[in-house]
């Protein structure tokens, strides 16, 4: 998928598919998922939505393992852990290589 644009009307037309397949109503589904029944066709329309919406309608689907499953766990290397000493990282640190800086400057007349 090229753009986030794409992946939610993916998204929606594979959930609308599901939910076809077997044979439940918009109606039962949002009543399931805890949502409105136009909030479940926006959904499936592809339009955008908000992660608890997508996800109340996984759980009514009984997709939570398979969209766990999709996400890797994120684990720590094994030689990391021994050079930080058993610690777990908490946040992510610069990197330390420098940025290339850009020669493009206000008003140098390229791209006008």
């Amino acid at each position: 998928m090229a753009t986030p644009r794409q992946a939610e009307l993916e998204i929606g037309q594979r959930l609308a598919r599901l939910r076809l397949s077997r044979n439940v109503t918009q109606a039962a589904l949002a009543r399931k998922a805890g949502i409105g029944v136009r909030t479940l066709r926006r959904l499936e329309a592809g339009e955008p939505s908000t992660l608890d919406t997508f996800l109340r309608v996984a759980m009514a689907l009984d997709l939570e393992e398979a969209i766990l499953s999709a996400l890797p766990e994120g684990c720590i290397r094994p030689i990391e852990r021994v050079s930080r000493k058993g610690s777990e990282r908490r946040r992510a640190s610069p990197t330390s290589k420098p940025r290339a800086r850009s020669t493009w400057t206000w008003g140098d007349g390229q791209d006008d």
